[in-house]
């Protein structure tokens, strides 16, 4: 296990619980849901009637991205049939267009839950010979380092998008 920070870290009490919790985007009271309206986003790479591949705004790692439901579901049991059916074939475009970027090493799958009510994953690119971010680190790594410039988060959404459209 590898972290970006020197040691020794300090460990600090957990927050007190807040329950209910607040709601999320998308929720009634959490604001307006931002991920429905798809149509003119420009950070969208990718998408087909169930799902929608995003270029993130920010970044670190050259090539992450991230998948999100078309469907206003929260999990993904709550997606159709053909969502839940579609999401392995779509997984599989995303992780062969990342690594065919030629300078990564695995493909990391993330799920986070709580920003927003659609279901979304999170593709994280481990870039190659950095073994000191093998691992479930990776997003803290990539959390720690200078985000990469916005030229080259489209340049490298370009090469995903023309790699997806042909898969």
């Amino acid at each position: 296990m590898s972290l970006p920070y020197a040691e020794p870290l300090t460990l600090r009490e957990p927050a007190d619980l807040v329950v209910p919790e607040p709601p999320r985007r998308g929720e009634s009271g959490g604001g307006p849901c931002g991920a429905c309206d798809w149509s003119d986003r420009a950070d969208v790479l990718w998408s087909d009637e169930h799902w929608h591949l995003h270029n993130p705004g920010s970044t670190s790692l050259r090539g992450a991205v991230w998948l999100a439901s078309a469907e206003h579901v929260d999990s993904f049991s709550d997606l159709s049939p053909e969502g839940q059916a579609g999401f392995g074939v779509v997984c599989a475009k995303v992780d062969r267009a990342l690594l065919g970027l030629g300078d990564v090493a695995r493909v990391h799958l993330y799920r986070w839950g709580d920003g927003g009510s659609h279901f979304h994953v999170w593709f994280l690119p481990r870039p190659l010979g950095r073994l000191d971010m093998a691992g479930h680190l990776l997003p803290v790594w990539e959390d720690a380092m200078e985000p990469l410039p916005r030229e080259e988060i489209a340049r490298t959404g370009e090469r995903i998008r023309t790699a997806m459209a042909a898969a």
